[in-house]
């Protein structure tokens, strides 16, 4: 905010000079004298031809009636006279007619009034940004650092200004996302540390007794046959216990560890494509990638249109990490009262069997080596699109990767 205000000082330093040099300038021209009198002359000399009583006594002229006249006289060559005059002949005599030199100002009054409005508006234009721009925005710049730091727990102030209105509210829905999944993650820990410290002391009991089982029969304290049979058995209850609490460890890490938010609703397909197509044309168009979207049929379809945006730019995302960079496509087809969407890139060096997995979470192909990644894109794809009462599956056609979202009508 100091900088702005020092920048609107300079600005109106800046202003205030230029309008000084104007001024100076305009006072500086010379400036053509108005021709008003030269108008009074005339009608005082036709008077002094009407009235020959007035051209033999000059100083019995009524010179009330004419503004810019101030004294009237027989002309003497050798008189001095500092006042501007002219002379004129009437009846054979001349007269020295002396009057004020009024100048004509308006033109100069005009450019300052209009100067000045210039300079009220660029004040009140710079204040008006000041109060309702750079304010709040180093306000909002205040809240991002906070928000960075971790401080999601103090709510982002409203703000009046119709430029960031919509903005803060967008921040600061995002803060409340931010802080659920920071508690949800917390409890998620919590859940897991209690889990896996309950498990490890249930685990210790049937590994105690089979280890007690085992230095039994070691060290030969059963003699009997029938003994060593029920040892047996009690070891192998004590693994089928161990058994299950691995299951339980393996059924509770299948589970998911991810919510999906969807609602679902009326949208049409143009908004979704419209969307797509503006963003990847600029960035493949830099990334020199061809990029061909298939001409399609606008139609109602059923699902969340943000979500949908959402698990097709995750399709675009992967086809230009993993493709060759030569050609990305989206296609369209249709199938009972189901839209098609297909995204395909070329250069595929995925394995066939390797496509069964690929929707499982943490899972990444043989041909992810060197990219970054976390195994999750296609994860969330297929959940988005089950959750929208869609699908999404995957093949491999030549050298070409293609990804078909199944999206119902509506």
């Amino acid at each position: 905010m100091s900088r702005f205000k020092k920048n609107v000082a300079i600005i109106i330093i800046i202003e205030l000079f230029i309008i000084f040099v104007i001024n100076l300038i305009c006072f500086r021209l010379p400036k053509e004298p108005n021709a008003f009198y030269r108008v009074e002359a005339k009608r005082l000399v036709l008077e002094m031809h009407k009235d020959k009583e007035l051209c033999q006594n000059p100083e019995r002229i009524d010179l009330s009636k004419y503004e810019s006249l101030t004294r009237v006289s027989v002309f003497d060559s050798e008189e001095i006279c500092n006042s501007d005059y002219l002379v004129e002949e009437v009846d054979g005599k001349l007269f020295r007619i002396e009057y004020k030199n009024k100048r004509d100002n308006r033109l100069f009054i005009l450019i300052n009034v209009g100067m000045a409005i210039f300079f009220l508006m660029s004040v009140s234009v710079l204040l008006y940004i000041g109060r309702t721009v750079i304010r709040p925005f180093n306000k909002m710049s205040d809240m991002t650092v906070s928000l960075a730091k971790g401080n999601l727990s103090t709510p982002v102030k409203e703000e009046k200004s119709r430029f960031f209105g919509k903005f803060l509210w967008g921040v600061d829905m995002l803060r409340e996302n931010l802080e659920n999944s920071k508690s949800k993650n917390l409890e998620y820990q919590k859940e897991k540390k209690t889990m896996l410290l309950s498990l490890s002391h249930d685990i210790k009991t049937p590994l105690s007794a089979i280890q007690l089982y085992t230095k039994a029969l070691q060290e030969g304290i059963y003699e009997t046959e029938e003994e060593k049979q029920e040892a047996l058995s009690g070891i192998m209850s004590k693994i089928e216990e161990i058994k299950t609490y691995v299951d339980e460890i393996y059924r509770v890490s299948r589970e998911e560890f991810m919510e999906f938010d969807v609602n679902s609703g009326d949208l049409f397909m143009s908004e979704v494509m419209d969307s797509i197509g503006a963003y990847y044309s600029d960035k493949l168009s830099v990334l020199h990638t061809k990029f061909i979207m298939d001409e399609y049929e606008d139609c109602l379809l059923s699902g969340d249109k943000d979500r949908l945006i959402e698990v097709l730019q995750n399709l675009m995302e992967n086809a230009i990490k993993y493709g060759d960079g030569k050609e990305i496509r989206i296609s369209f087809s249709e199938e009972e009262d189901c839209k098609l969407i297909t995204v395909s890139n070329s250069g595929c060096s995925l394995n066939e069997k390797e496509l069964m997995n690929l929707f499982d979470s943490f899972y990444r192909g043989s041909n992810t080596e060197g990219v970054q990644g976390n195994g999750l894109g296609l994860y969330i794809v297929k959940q988005l699109m089950k959750r929208m009462d869609g699908d999404a599956f995957a093949e491999i056609e030549d050298d070409r990767f293609k990804i078909t979202l199944v999206v119902r009508k509506a």
